[in-house]
C-alpha cells in the first residue's frame, strides 16, 4: 500500500471485497444476467417439467457493445435500431457446437434507470432470445 507524502494514507480498503458497494458496474450486469438465467431455467423446468433439458448446452456472453454492422439478422434483439443482445446458432462439428447469446451490456444499461428495470430489460432479451432458441412463445418465458 503506497504512502502519501507524509506517511500516511489509505491503510487499506474502505471495503471488504465481497460487499455490493465495491462492485462494478460490469461484475453488477454480469450478476444480473446470471440470476436471470437461473430464474429462467428454474421456471421452464417447472412448466414444462422433467422432460425439459437444462439450458447448460446453451453459452451466454456480455460484450460491452455491438460490433459495427450496417444490417442486423432476424436473431437480432433492437431496440430503435441499437443491438441489445444477438443469438448465434450452433453449429454442429465445429468449435461453436453450441449456441450461444450475447447481450451487450452498454446499450441495455443506457436504457434501464436503475437495477429493477435493468433486471426487468435483462429479462425481456434473454426470454425473447430463448423462445427463438427453443421454439417457444416468448409470453411463457416472461415473468
Amino acid at each position: 500500500m503506497r504512502r502519501d507524502r507524509h506517511g500516511r494514507g489509505m491503510r487499506g480498503p474502505l471495503a471488504p471485497r465481497a460487499l455490493p458497494m465495491r462492485r462494478t458496474s460490469v461484475e453488477v450486469f454480469d450478476a444480473v444476467v446470471m440470476e436471470t438465467v437461473v430464474a429462467i431455467e428454474r421456471q421452464l423446468s417447472d412448466s414444462v417439467g422433467p422432460k425439459f433439458s437444462s439450458l447448460r448446452h446453451v453459452e451466454f456472453a456480455v460484450d460491452e457493445v455491438p460490433p459495427p454492422s450496417q444490417s442486423y439478422d432476424a436473431d437480432v434483439v433492437e431496440d430503435r435500431g441499437v443491438p441489445l443482445s444477438k443469438l448465434y446458432p450452433g453449429q454442429p462439428g465445429t468449435s461453436a457446437s453450441a449456441p450461444r447469446i450475447v447481450l451487450y451490456r452498454k446499450p441495455i444499461e443506457l436504457r434501464a434507470e436503475g437495477r429493477v428495470e435493468m433486471e426487468l430489460l435483462v429479462r425481456s432479451v434473454l426470454a425473447e432470445q430463448l423462445a427463438s432458441l427453443l421454439n417457444l412463445p416468448p409470453e411463457e418465458l416472461e415473468p
